[in-house]
């Protein structure tokens, strides 16, 4: 059985991914900062061995799963990243300490015997770009944050990093994905709270096309890469496809109550509201045969039954 090491293993993406490799006979390591309490969204599996350890101790990893009987993993999938939100994003000093704790990541991968190193990215390595423009591994990358500079950063490190130990290198840069276990606080949680709550929903006019994936498609995108993907390569994660946000909303509405009221237009853009973003994954579908499966509608159903499971009951009891 092959095994598959993955950081940031607590959040959406981490469960998501975690899921399906167990579905595809992928035993798991999963990476996790001590004494988090989202440790509990771990699935519970006796393929899934659990790991409390500091990104900053990464390098600590090889003699740890060494003492654990685990000598070799194939895979490693390095998603943590600390200060992703608000003014953290352009806490430089921390950002560089990302920056070297994915370089020693790698060298734990290395050290574990890896084939495959993939890293996740992110549309702020892009920056700004001309409305209409679909992401691509081509397209240039003039990121405005340190947060988008870090991970660029990291994108070039790591992959040089990977090829010293012969090494497959997978960069993936991410857009917009939802669904279980994603942050309370983003437009698809947000509003599912405020609506199951009865609560006005206010929205700006809602005229941004956005592309958005299901986590579960962007699972599949992850394993389909390092599995397929082509060393050295760069794959945006998304749809593929574009839509008005408010088209989004009304799913989401139409999910939980089609006759709730949406406030459209009662939130002003903020400065700078980035209008168009899609993913051009033409790459990804030609290098590993990628389609996402899922609709929205598809993905919010499953996203809502898990809110009202182990969110809405929660705050009810």
């Amino acid at each position: 059985m092959s095994t598959a090491i993955v950081t940031g293993s607590t959040g959406m993406l981490g469960i998501a991914l975690i899921n399906k490799l167990l579905s595809e006979g992928i035993s798991v390591v999963a990476i996790a900062r001590p004494n988090s309490k989202r440790i509990a969204n771990i699935p519970e599996d006796d393929r899934v061995t659990v790991v409390e350890l500091e990104l900053s101790d990464i390098e600590e990893l090889p003699g740890i799963l060494n003492s654990l009987g685990i000598e070799k993993a194939e895979y490693f999938y390095h998603f943590a990243w600390d200060g992703t939100f608000g003014d953290a994003r352009n806490n430089m000093d921390g950002q560089l300490l990302n920056v070297q704790a994915a370089v020693n990541a790698v060298r734990a991968a290395a050290d574990l015997n890896c084939e495959v190193f993939l890293g996740a990215g992110s549309q702020a390595e892009y920056g700004r770009v001309p409305d209409g423009t679909k992401l691509s591994s081509t397209t240039p990358a003039n990121p405005e944050n340190g947060y988008g500079i870090g991970k660029l950063c990291a994108c070039h490190m790591t992959r040089v990093e990977a090829h010293k130990y012969n090494m497959k290198h997978i960069w993936t840069r991410i857009l917009s994905v939802y669904g279980p276990y994603d942050g309370l606080h983003t437009m698809v949680m947000s509003g599912i709270g405020n609506m199951l709550d009865g609560k006005r929903a206010s929205y700006t006019k809602g005229e941004q096309m956005w592309d958005y994936i299901y986590c579960k498609d962007a699972a599949n995108a992850f394993y389909l890469a390092a599995t397929r993907g082509i060393d050295g390569s760069i794959y945006p994660i998304g749809s593929g496809k574009v839509r008005p946000l408010s088209d989004y909303i009304k799913d989401i509405r139409d999910a939980i109550n089609p006759e709730l009221e949406i406030g459209f237009g009662e939130v002003d853009y903020y400065p700078g509201q980035v209008m168009y973003l899609c993913a051009d994954i033409d790459k990804l579908t030609s290098d590993t045969g990628f389609v996402p499966e899922y609709t929205f509608a598809e993905g919010i159903k499953e996203t809502l039954e898990y809110y009202k499971k182990y969110i809405y009951s929660s705050r009810e009891s």
